[in-house]
């Protein structure tokens, strides 16, 4: 509700600068045909991974985790991180925190395991796993634009050094702080007789998925459509397809689950008001401001300074709206992915500092797991200097 009132806002203040003329038609227009296209892609990936949910898909992939753990917490541990990836990498950062989250915990407590370590795997990694691929963050599908529309494997060619390095150093830091809770075991069962989530007493067995033949569906139609998003075609158009189908699908099957809350609206409210409002401001003299802020150059103290800009930015504010307001000047190739690097990996000091931290923190509330503020802004203090910078060098290096 916050998002929508406040993407509301932001559209009341665009059409305002629009009526004033700071915003011409002519450059309105073109904004339009910028996002629509990657706001259409965010709506129908949310109804794919909303209605694999649903269909049983993710609570499959939890039921057994805890038995591929084999009893080490350490394996279950490189589990987790290893679904977190690749959920960030192909579906994006938010799908990681909104449907891997609850995953992540219940498996921990399945296993009588402490739920902190798996859960700030969880959201460390929607976050800095974010920079491979246009579909694994917002900032991206828009950075690809600004790169002449390359394709993802191009894209990925040129994000490849920094997001292993954006990887590794957020694992490195939990099996550190957290390296006597994953040095311990716990009882591994087999499947058959894992409890659910919340029951109580002696192991049970597991209700079976209550329409297979939506879980086989969902699983063939994540299947196809994750090398179709790196396909080279408009990332847009796989993911519809998708979600036409499972639509269809669930239509016959399962017509109640088809809600109109399965559409991200105050997400839509939100992005929509702050391109608007961004693009009103860049009218106003934003990027002139910026770029003495940012510099420019493309020299590696230029990039550092670019990338700490960024990484600032997204905290203060938010990680959208920061490259937004820093995209102009980001004006070459290296400073591109400098900036990618600061509003990808960097916001994970404050809790607003991306959409996807928020949603995170918001799943936890609802399973009682309590993680406070202050304690992840204090381990986000440390992380994210670090892994930005670490991310920066690997860039130089390589490029």
């Amino acid at each position: 509700m916050v998002l929508a009132v406040i993407g509301a806002a932001l559209l009341l203040l665009g059409a305002l600068a629009v009526f004033a003329g700071v915003l011409p038609m002519a450059e309105l227009t073109a904004l339009v045909d910028r996002v629509a296209p990657i706001l259409l892609f965010v709506v129908a990936m949310t109804v794919v991974t909303e209605l694999c949910s649903e269909a049983g898909l993710f609570r499959w992939v939890a039921r057994r985790m805890r038995h591929w753990g084999r009893g080490r917490v350490w394996l279950l541990w490189l589990l987790v991180a290893a679904i977190a990836i690749a959920t960030t990498i192909f579906l994006s950062l938010d799908t990681t925190a909104v449907l891997l989250t609850p995953v992540v915990v219940t498996v921990a407590r399945q296993a009588g395991l402490p739920p902190l370590p798996f859960a700030l795997t969880t959201v460390w990694l929607a976050n800095t796993a974010s920079m491979l691929l246009p579909i694994s963050n917002l900032t991206n599908l828009l950075a690809q634009q600004q790169l002449s529309g390359i394709t993802p494997v191009e894209f990925a060619a040129l994000t490849a050094a920094p997001a292993v390095v954006a990887i590794l150093i957020p694992l490195v830091m939990v099996a550190l702080v957290f390296r006597k809770d994953l040095s311990k075991k716990y009882d591994s069962v087999p499947v058959q007789r894992m409890r659910p989530a919340g029951s109580t007493g002696a192991a049970t067995a597991v209700p079976p998925v209550r329409d297979r033949a939506l879980l086989t569906l969902c699983t063939l139609v994540l299947a196809l459509l994750l090398p179709a998003l790196v396909s080279g075609l408009p990332v847009w158009l796989p993911s519809s397809v998708a979600a036409v189908v499972l639509t269809a699908a669930f239509a016959i099957r399962r017509p109640r689950v088809l809600r109109i809350t399965l559409i991200p609206w105050s997400l839509l409210l939100f992005a929509s008001g702050l391109f608007l409002a961004m693009e009103s401001l860049q009218n106003l003299g934003l990027p002139g401001l910026l770029a003495s802020i940012a510099g420019s150059g493309s020299a590696p103290a230029d990039l550092f300074r670019l990338a700490g800009a960024s990484l600032v930015g997204a905290n203060v504010a938010n990680n959208l709206p920061a490259y937004l307001a820093l995209e102009p000047v980001a004006d070459t190739v290296p400073r591109m992915i400098a900036l990618l690097i600061g509003v990808n990996v960097g916001p994970i000091i404050a809790p607003w500092a991306s959409l996807a931290t928020l949603l995170w923190h918001a799943r936890l509330t609802a399973m009682n797991v309590v993680i406070t503020w202050r304690g992840y802004a204090l381990f986000g203090l440390v992380l994210a200097p670090v892994t930005v910078t670490l991310s920066v060098l690997a860039l130089i290096l390589v490029g």
